[in-house]
């Protein structure tokens, strides 16, 4: 499957490599068997992550645990409500499920959807809002979660009364926004994440990225792993308009076709232009 998707998107990614984009995008794959109940299909640097069939119409859905540093995590993904979540998710720090409002009749009334249909696609592949809570029940995490449901405002209400039904313990939504989840041995706090917009956006903080307290003067950036030289036919280019057409003479300025080397970027300057105290 993934050899599939790179070759789907071998255009787009070679595109991208005109780009001083360096490493980070690699896709690894680690195949493990799906029917290997709690077996361990990751275990690097004192992190552990486990895995268990799921029932989502087609064999193959997986569920997994995480254990790292005495703290645990559980994604479930799409799946029926089974045993074998209730068995190997039970006890975990943060226990995050799939929920499904089990509100077809609501649902055919508000959009139309036949309520067969609705019906259908949940009991062969989801989990309902009383189930939700029913696995929450089961395994008694510190904090329940849900993901993958319809955030309607008329029926939040509902999702809850469905979970409450069985689960009386810590639980939130994990939408619309995305949630950030803290977690210590002694407290877990949910908040919104702050996240960049299309404006405005702001840069990370490099020291935390380079491990140093220190922030250099410049930072070396790759070179291009595929010029536009290398794939494009001169002919391409030769096609294009010449901007001398489009740009106003007293705004003209030339076309920057080839990247300086070497490629530098001026961190501390951009970190201090961003508002960060480096000092």
């Amino acid at each position: 499957m993934i050899d599939g998707m790179k070759q789907m998107l071998r255009w787009h990614l070679e595109a991208f490599d005109h780009f001083p984009i360096g490493d980070g995008y690699e896709v690894d794959v680690n195949e493990f068997d799906w029917k290997d109940e709690n077996g361990v299909c990751f275990d690097r640097n004192g992190t552990q992550v486990r895995h268990w069939r799921r029932s989502h119409a087609k064999d193959g859905a997986s569920a997994y645990r995480l254990d790292w540093n005495g703290l645990s995590f559980v994604w479930t993904g799409d799946g029926r409500p089974d045993e074998l979540t209730a068995k190997y998710a039970a006890g975990v720090d943060v226990f995050v499920t799939e929920c499904q409002n089990d509100t077809a009749r609501l649902i055919q009334q508000k959009y139309g959807v036949p309520e067969w249909l609705y019906d259908y696609t949940i009991d062969t592949h989801h989990t309902p809002h009383y189930a939700a809570g029913y696995l929450m029940k089961q395994v008694n995490p510190r904090i329940g979660m849900v993901t993958h449901f319809e955030f309607e405002e008329d029926l939040i209400a509902e999702t809850v009364a469905g979970i409450r039904a069985h689960w009386d313990g810590f639980f939130a939504f994990g939408a619309p926004d995305v949630v950030t989840v803290n977690v210590t041995s002694d407290a877990i706090w949910i908040r919104k994440a702050v996240l960049p917009g299309l404006t405005g956006a702001r840069i990370p903080d490099f020291r935390k990225l380079l491990g140093t307290k220190d922030v250099p003067e410049e930072l070396d950036l790759p070179r291009p792993r595929l010029p536009r030289e290398e794939q494009q036919e001169q002919h391409t280019r030769d096609l294009e308009i010449d901007p001398h057409t489009y740009y106003p003479p007293d705004v003209y300025k030339e076309p920057l076709v080839r990247l300086p080397d070497p490629l530098t970027m001026p961190i501390r300057q951009i970190m201090e232009n961003f508002g960060y105290d480096l000092d």
